[in-house]
């Protein structure tokens, strides 16, 4: 346990130099967990509020009193939210006015190196 979360346990109190390091370390802990299961994923979207990674997406443009919005649903999804204690969720719904962005992650066979491990004529660019 980090030594901000330990000091909150032990005497309830918190300074702002233990917030800032809880929470730093609350961040890094999300970034290690995105860095994991990135790969079980087929999307990313990045809404104004939330990014996701995502294996469906259905993302729908819709339109009420001349008002443009967007309907998005995803399906088998992870959520960026250091605050949520389960990321991992098999339906999301978001309505949002704002943008989003949606983004297919290249899987790993399509970012296959040559079998020789060359990088052909690029290699000789440092002689």
């Amino acid at each position: 346990m980090a030594r901000a979360a330990r000091q909150i346990v032990q005497d309830g109190t918190m300074s702002a130099e233990d917030l800032e390091n809880y929470e730093t370390d609350m961040e890094l802990q999300l970034y290690r967990e995105y860095r994991d299961v990135v790969g079980l994923f087929s999307y990313v979207v990045e809404t104004e509020r939330r990014f996701y990674l995502a294996n469906h997406v259905d993302l729908q443009a819709r339109s009420a009193d001349g008002e443009v919005y967007f309907d998005l649903t995803l399906q088998d999804a992870w959520v960026w939210d250091v605050y949520r204690s389960a990321r991992f969720v098999k339906n999301v719904r978001v309505i949002t006015f704002k943008d989003v962005n949606v983004e297919e992650l290249p899987r790993s066979e399509d970012l296959s190196l040559p079998k020789d491990g060359g990088l052909g004529d690029l290699g000789d660019l440092g002689n």
